[in-house]
């Protein structure tokens, strides 16, 4: 699958322009006019493209079109659609699903209307590279080239290689239905996401009316192409101050190695910390020592 995706980019001509936007992010520029490349007719194509290779692409919204009705049109027709869409854009009512977690509780999901789900693909592809370079490297869910297996050995390397025993597994309860948006869209700005145009379109995305419920004043519903991206943005601050007040701690001292700098850290009094987080999962790790003094 991962190989088909790199096909499909370097098909479009798009995988040396992503590369760009991300090691652009990485040296720190700031982007605008993002929403120039999101309409070009090569984004479209690989978006619709990708997104039909999506299981979710044969689910209804409120529209009660999948993607077999899409099928019909040509995909200059696709195009011309998804380009009006940036000119002016709208989103249709979300349909609201509700789906067994297992536990005996229920999960709800927001699905888009199938053109408002081709539209936000055609923004994650542009925005993703983007955000990519500013994630915390032991954040693996809903990222691309990273799964569940890469946590766990994570996970098991912390505990077999580096002697930690103790954690503190974290599940942020309602995380999506609680999404400020607000907060939301400064942490795009703060990543160097200087579309303005952009911004208001996510905005509006954001607030796109739930059925049977009306427009959300925060959360950003599971069922949308974006919304895993956007989960991302919104806990990458706290990867971040987690893996700062250890893993990343800055010091004035400039240590040889990872090794040596830990052994003055922890002369320092700071306690040994470790994130590793998939999702709205998060398990911060400590040895016995530094569990400790928490207690």
């Amino acid at each position: 699958m991962k190989r088909k995706k790199l096909r499909h980019n370097e098909y479009y001509n798009l995988q040396g322009c992503f590369d760009a936007l991300y090691a652009q992010s990485v040296s720190g520029e700031k982007f605008y006019g993002l929403i120039e490349l999101m309409s070009s007719n090569e984004n479209i194509r690989l978006a619709y493209r990708n997104f039909k290779r999506n299981t979710g692409s044969k689910t209804a919204g409120t529209d009660n079109l999948t993607i077999k009705d899409i099928c019909h049109l040509s995909v200059e027709d696709v195009i011309n659609t998804v380009q009006i869409m940036f000119k002016n854009y709208k989103p249709k009512m979300v349909r609201r699903v509700f789906i067994d977690k297992g536990n005996g509780k229920l999960r709800p999901l927001g699905i888009p209307a199938i053109w408002d789900r081709i539209f936000q693909q055609c923004i994650l592809q542009v925005l993703e590279p983007i955000c990519e370079a500013k994630f915390h490297k032991h954040s693996y869910g809903f990222r691309p080239n990273r799964s569940t297996h890469h946590a766990k050995a994570r996970f098991e390397f912390l505990v077999n290689q580096a002697g930690l025993h103790h954690c503190v597994d974290v599940d942020i309860k309602g995380f999506f239905d609680n999404v400020n948006h607000g907060k939301l869209l400064k942490q795009l700005w703060s990543l160097g996401i200087r579309d303005k145009v952009l911004l208001s379109i996510i905005s509006r995305l954001l607030k796109a009316e739930i059925d049977g419920e009306g427009i959300p004043a925060k959360g950003t519903p599971q069922g949308g192409i974006l919304s895993p991206l956007l989960s991302n943005v919104v806990l990458n601050e706290l990867d971040w101050w987690i893996s700062n007040q250890w893993e990343t701690f800055e010091s004035n001292f400039k240590y040889k190695t990872s090794g040596i700098k830990y052994q003055g850290l922890k002369k320092s009094g700071l306690k040994e910390c470790f994130i590793v987080r998939y999702a709205d999962d998060c398990v911060p790790r400590r040895n016995t020592k530094a569990t400790r003094r928490v207690a």
